[in-house]
């Protein structure tokens, strides 16, 4: 019997860090589940008739995660960002990225717990509604989380999901049930290290999923931090690369597994 140890721990300083990369969004804002939802949408003639469900890291619908998505439709996939922060994302009490030690009286984690509340329960209604709604015969759905968002993919990708294929980045909020309750393939793009998912909880990740013999990629990244994947430093090349590389690896992954 599982201990359900924590393996991801709740969003934290680290997750407050990051750099506001430029470019301009071209998607949508739609009320979804009673919610402002960022909807990016792919030209007709690259269109796949497959949907991406991106559930948002503590930043909530920031310029880096509309960009994103826009690169999510530009592969193809019609995608869906829930506001599930509800206009109160973390960036709110902290307005300088870059100096996490900005707002020290801010209390994250009743800022955390405040939006857990609502979050958790909203995520499996959202999900009903874009299939309802959005979704037709022959549609396969594929979901990717940052941070807070990393367990509602595992969710997802269990029996209670419809994803055929789900990814997560340096996540947060996760315990061994979210890995033994993985029904279809996971990707899991790491800083080697993140004090938020520990390289001794990563492996036990790992073992967990080779137990019970499931589809897993993983990538792991050396010389970056909790973030990379989202918020890294465009101007330095490295944290470039592999903010690139993760985000094309997810690509590469949801395209193999939902054909």
């Amino acid at each position: 019997m599982s201990s359900d140890k924590v393996l991801a721990g709740p969003s934290a300083a680290c997750c407050l860090r990051g750099t506001i990369h430029t470019g301009s969004p071209s998607g949508t804002i739609s009320e979804i589940a009673g919610v402002q939802t960022y909807v990016a949408t792919p030209s007709a003639d690259k269109a796949n008739g497959n949907v991406v469900l991106y559930f948002p890291d503590v930043f909530g619908l920031f310029t880096n995660g509309q960009l994103i998505m826009d690169g999510f439709a530009e592969a193809g996939y019609l995608v869906f960002g829930p506001d599930y922060f509800r206009g109160d994302p973390v960036t709110k009490y902290r307005k300088d990225p870059g100096n996490p030690d900005e707002n020290p009286g801010f209390d994250m984690q009743a800022w955390m717990q405040k939006h857990l509340v609502f979050s958790d329960p909203f995520v499996p209604k959202f999900v009903d509604e874009i299939k309802a709604k959005y979704g037709e015969e022959g549609t396969k759905y594929a979901c990717v989380g940052y941070c807070y968002g990393a367990p509602y993919v595992c969710d997802q990708l269990s029996d209670k999901g419809i994803c055929s294929a789900g990814a997560f980045a340096h996540p947060a909020f996760l315990k061994e049930h979210h890995f033994e309750n993985l029904k279809n393939p996971l990707l899991l793009s790491c800083a080697a290290h993140d004090p938020t998912f520990q390289k001794e909880n990563r492996r036990r990740a790992i073992d967990i999923m080779d137990e019970r013999e499931h589809r897993y990629q993983v990538q792991i990244f050396k010389g970056v931090e909790h973030g990379f994947a989202l918020r890294g430093d465009m101007s330095d090349p490295w944290q470039k690369h592999c903010k690139d590389q993760s985000f094309e690896g997810i690509v590469d992954f949801f395209n193999l597994h939902l054909k």
